[in-house]
């Protein structure tokens, strides 16, 4: 059974960094993407970034390019989100998300999700 948990949330200041982590465990992530998404209220979910396991191929949403940084540690099997330089307009749910093979930026290609971790940023 896959399971996705997501960490590092929390309450940050404008300029402000954090780093989400996202453990994956009960299968081998090697064909995987992973990505991650974020959700405000009255929003919409939207992409942010995402990573191919195997070729580290990354993609980035462009409000967040520059910004923000996805990597993934093999040994822990788990990919992280360093969030910098964090805007208000930043504040949502960030989810972490695992599909078979290539990079897609729609959340209904991902088969699996993790419950979401707050981000809030104050002004």
């Amino acid at each position: 059974q896959v399971q996705l948990v997501e960490s590092g949330g929390g309450l940050v200041q404008a300029g402000g960094s954090l780093r989400l982590s996202c453990a994956a465990s009960g299968r081998t992530f090697s064909s995987y993407t992973m990505g991650w998404f974020r959700q405000a209220p009255g929003k919409e979910r939207e992409p942010v970034a995402a990573i191919r396991w195997r070729t580290d191929t990354t993609y980035y949403a462009d409000s967040v390019k520059g910004r923000f940084i996805i990597s993934r540690d093999n040994a822990k099997n788990t990919v992280y989100l360093q969030i910098n330089s964090l805007k208000p307009e930043d504040t949502s749910v960030y989810y972490c998300a695992a599909k078979q093979y290539g990079i897609a930026t729609i959340g209904a290609a991902y088969d699996y999700w993790g419950q979401g971790t707050q981000v809030t940023v104050s002004s």
